[in-house]
């Protein structure tokens, strides 16, 4: 029998005479898995718990780590969603996802119902947005996140998981991985302060609402990967979501200050 995983399939071969081949590669499926999430871990804690040099580079050198391992350890192009079928598809919903959020955003800026949610403090001016969109957004976090998740997470879970358990798994990793950087959530956002307040009990409620809220994220993310088979789309919208959000901010400030 071959002793290679089938790509994407949770259900190893099993001829006559190799239980013990199966097993073993069962049991190093599950073992990268752990390594991954471990390697996630560490991370997210160096990445917002060490020194402000580490907080930038942490992420994307962890991804290509990420990457690389699990590139030895057998997992294809395709499995990482890096594979050239694909770009195509996932260049068209990239573009679909990024249309869409834009349109949101938009209108979520313009409604003075929702305008107080997008005036976080770090993008209060147009210059820091533009550099926080362009520049530090899609290469500190939405290309090594996605890498990351959908891409080494996503690859590595599918070989001991159905979509469903994939989905779920990666969602909720997905969400815990914010818990850090939502610590000083509502302090910084005036919207989010009125409505949790201030002190401990605003913290743990920002934090839960963000865990929550990214969590969905990743759903929407994993799903947009599995559909399009490229990375493409998830890190579009991620991009879109957080890059968007950042010149919105900027823009609904700025109106605030001039008005």
């Amino acid at each position: 029998m071959s002793t290679r995983l089938a790509s994407g399939n949770p259900h190893f071969s099993r001829s006559k005479g190799s239980p013990v081949l199966t097993t073993t590669k069962s049991t190093g499926a599950f073992v990268d898995v752990a390594v991954v999430v471990v390697v996630l871990v560490c991370t997210n804690l160096i990445a917002h718990f060490t020194t402000v040099w580490a907080s930038l580079g942490a992420v994307p050198v962890a991804a290509l780590v990420l990457v690389a391992l699990t590139r030895r350890r057998g997992l294809g192009w395709e499995e990482l969603g890096l594979g050239r079928r694909q770009l195509r598809t996932g260049a068209l919903y990239a573009l679909g996802a990024v249309g869409l959020v834009v349109s949101v955003v938009a209108i979520g800026a313009a409604l003075p119902m929702t305008r107080p949610m997008f005036m976080a403090d770090r993008y209060a001016t147009i210059s820091g947005a533009l550099i926080a969109s362009m520049i530090v957004i899609p290469l500190q976090t939405a290309i090594p996140e996605e890498l990351a998740f959908r891409g080494v997470l996503h690859g590595t879970l599918s070989r001991v998981y159905s979509f469903r358990g994939v989905a779920m798994a990666g969602s909720l990793l997905f969400g815990l991985w914010h818990i850090a950087s939502s610590l000083g959530l509502t302090a910084s956002n005036r919207g989010l302060s009125s409505i949790f307040g201030g002190g401990t009990t605003g913290q743990v409620a920002g934090i839960g609402c963000a865990v929550v809220a990214t969590a969905a994220a990743g759903f929407v993310f994993t799903w947009l990967r599995r559909r399009s088979g490229s990375l493409l789309a998830p890190i579009a919208l991620h991009w879109s979501l957080n890059g968007a959000g950042a010149l919105a901010a900027a823009v609904v400030w700025h109106a605030s200050v001039t008005s």
